[in-house]
């Protein structure tokens, strides 16, 4: 083969080593574009076209010797055949380019170039083990995990995956809008769920399946926004499939109740929903809700196409439920991990136990009631520290709750981060700020705070809630 000068060109041949992964369609795609570059060759067999037919051979040559590397990088016994191919079309490719100007010769060549390319084609399709499904998941906050590790688990499951879960990072954002500090949250993930580096996975190069989201918000948040580079947008180039979960759950509401919808129709049309090839949402009411709202925000944005087919939009969302509800009627109480610090509160001098009340709270009422909600949240606990013999308080704000304010109500941020140290200090109930809102479900005896997401959860346990009424303060 040294006769032969190699032009590395990244163009349809020639990039194959570079490659991580590749399926059975892009290989057949590659010996597809040699069968037709040896076809072309043949038709041109002349010694006045020998310098650019050398400059094919080349590429020709190059990609085959990569592609043989790749195929017996895969440790397959069934490529062992192909190898041999690609050796055999490495030496005919050779012979023909220093015997160019002998027409007879070259087209003998050529037929046995087609019938060896033809044998590699029968060989990827037919000896080749099935393509492995790639599915990657990308989080950014690790409570919010829940929307997708039931997912997540039935592709780690099935033999004909390759799960991937890939925490991405995000930044707060000052209240003009600009980017403050950037945080990143894979060390918080459960210790059964493998963390792969958000830097040691390159979505561009490997191109995985599928793709699952739960932040459909892009550069709409107001509060937190990942890193550009993993806007839905972007996304949508790398993946054949592009997944959104929406990461909370709604109060159910009937799709033809107008003023219900009202409330819940911001969350159906957001960047990340319209990049999306499908969006699986937590019923099947939900699902009418978020096809008819999204239709008419589409004719609002003007845009196009599919996005006003009702019929795809009505293949686009799913009403599958919520992999929230799978993980929390999963949980068991006795499975769970309790910290000893929460253990000295629940527990009571005779051994039993407190009974537990979850104290959630909540962004939608801070933005509603701003310095008057702190104020009922320093009421709830002075009224729970009265009574912390007979009742443990597990206070669990939102996790964005401190961004928020920082971003959006600066004005009530100081007030808030006292009352909590002080809290903390006091030690006489929980602050729960970790990753598993589940454990505060599961473990707790019944849901006292704002409406949110995790009432929709508590549901499941038919356990007592009460909302906590703002105005009321005792």
């Amino acid at each position: 083969m040294a006769g032969v000068v190699l032009y590395l060109r990244k163009d349809a041949l020639g990039k194959v080593t570079d490659m991580k992964r590749y399926r059975k369609k892009d290989l057949l795609g590659i010996v597809s574009t040699l069968v037709q570059v040896n076809d072309s060759v043949t038709r041109t067999v002349s010694p006045a076209a020998s310098y650019e037919v050398e400059e094919e051979f080349a590429k020709c040559q190059q990609t085959a010797i990569d592609l043989g590397n790749y195929l017996e990088s895969l440790n397959d016994v069934g490529c062992a055949s192909m190898v041999s191919i690609l050796e055999d079309y490495c030496e005919n490719i050779y012979q023909m380019g220093i015997n160019f100007q002998d027409e007879n010769l070259c087209r003998k060549l050529s037929k046995k170039i087609r019938k060896q390319l033809v044998q590699l084609q029968n060989a990827i399709t037919y000896d080749m083990k099935p393509d492995k499904k790639e599915v990657v998941f990308l989080p950014y906050k690790a409570a919010m995990w829940d929307s997708l590790e039931s997912v997540w688990k039935a592709a780690q499951e099935d033999e004909n995956c390759e799960a991937y879960v890939i925490p991405i990072p995000y930044y707060e954002k000052n209240p003009d809008g600009t980017i403050r500090e950037e945080h990143y949250e894979g060390s918080l993930y459960p210790e059964y769920v493998p963390i792969t580096r958000y830097d040691a996975y390159d979505l561009e190069e490997r191109k995985p399946d599928i793709i699952y989201i739960h932040n459909a918000y892009d550069y709409w948040n107001l509060i937190t926004s990942v890193h550009p580079k993993f806007y839905s947008n972007n996304l949508k180039k790398w993946t054949e499939k592009l997944v959104y979960i929406p990461y909370f759950v709604l109060n159910e509401v009937e799709p033809d109740n107008e003023q219900a919808v009202e409330g819940v129709k911001h969350f159906c049309f957001m960047p990340g929903i319209v990049n999306a090839d499908q969006v699986i949402v937590q019923s099947e009411d939900m699902k009418r809700i978020y096809v008819n709202e999204f239709l008419k925000a589409a004719k609002e944005h003007g845009l196009q196409g599919k996005h006003l087919d009702k019929a795809y939009l009505e293949q686009k969302f799913l009403g599958l439920g919520s992999p929230k509800y799978d993980r929390v009627l999963a949980t068991r109480k006795e499975d769970l991990e309790i910290p000893q610090e929460w253990l000295k509160v629940i527990g009571k001098i005779d051994g039993s136990w407190k009974k537990i009340i979850l104290y959630n709270t909540g962004i939608a009422a801070l933005l509603a009631h701003n310095e008057k909600w702190v104020d009922k949240i320093e009421n709830t606990l002075g009224i729970f520290k009265e009574n912390q013999d007979e009742i443990a308080l597990l206070w669990r704000p939102h996790p964005l709750i401190e961004s928020t304010m920082r971003s959006m109500r600066p004005e009530v941020l100081q007030k808030y981060t006292m009352l909590k140290e002080r809290y903390i200090v006091e030690g006489w109930g929980i602050y729960d700020e970790t990753a598993d809102v589940d454990r505060a479900v599961v473990l707790s005896d019944a849901y006292y705070g704002d409406g949110s997401s995790v009432v929709q959860l508590y549901q499941q346990t038919g356990k007592p809630i009460m909302i906590q009424n703002v105005e009321i303060i005792s």
